[in-house]
């Protein structure tokens, strides 16, 4: 879990490294600390806790300007996850989700309520989403075991931004009962990979991570 201190701490670095970024860099890194620290405070709820953790993940990662396709955004996300991992030496990634957080990643690769194709074959009416998740749960199972962090990671990533598009899009209730495990499993991985997200970008202030879709305009 991202801590206080430890945002306080990213936040400093920040500030100590202006003169090293670029300003869309600068603003990017400024933008995934705010909701990064938003979602600390609201370490009670796990709907805005998530939410703002995922917003805090969006601010660190080009993203296609709205009315782009799914399938491209995915795509920016895979080239954004393989640069992380390619950049962190220290495997802290694989750490998070294999050591820390086994549990809550198995837990989101197992369940096909943030599994896309049951959402599509429910509105289909047909069961040809349980082919593709087994087949996707075991690869993920194996990423998972082999090390192989960018197609984990991936993986993940994907279930978490199915279960993002049920809570912003109004997919589910706020605080429900229905879906709790999963937006609790999300918000506390999120909140574990974020803080080294953002260490890794800062570690590697001159790599160009992409245009912002939306910068400042003065």
């Amino acid at each position: 879990m991202a801590e206080p201190a430890q945002i306080a701490d990213l936040k400093q670095r920040l500030r100590d490294q202006r003169d090293l970024l670029n300003e869309l860099q600068s603003t990017r890194l400024h933008r995934a600390l705010s909701w990064l620290a938003a979602a600390e405070q609201h370490g009670d709820d796990a709907d805005l806790r998530f939410v703002c953790g995922w917003i805090s993940f969006n601010a660190c990662c080009y993203v296609e300007e709205e009315g782009d396709s799914p399938l491209e955004e995915q795509q920016a996300f895979q080239r954004f996850t393989q640069q992380l991992v390619s950049l962190d030496q220290d495997e802290r990634i694989y750490d998070c989700l294999w050591h820390q957080f086994s549990g809550p990643v198995k837990a989101l690769i197992k369940n096909p309520y943030v599994f896309a194709p049951f959402w599509w074959s429910q509105r289909a009416a047909d069961d040809s989403w349980r082919v593709a998740f087994d087949q996707s749960s075991v690869a993920a199972l194996n990423f998972l075991s082999r090390r192989k962090v960018p197609q984990l990671l991936s993986i993940v990533l994907d279930r978490l931004y199915v279960l993002r598009n049920q809570v912003v899009r109004g997919g589910a209730t706020y605080q429900s009962r229905v879906n709790r495990e999963q937006v609790s499993d999300g918000g506390d991985l999120l909140m574990a990979l974020m803080p080294v997200v953002i260490d890794i970008m800062l570690t590697h202030s001159d790599h160009d991570w992409g245009e912002l879709a939306y910068p400042v305009i003065r």
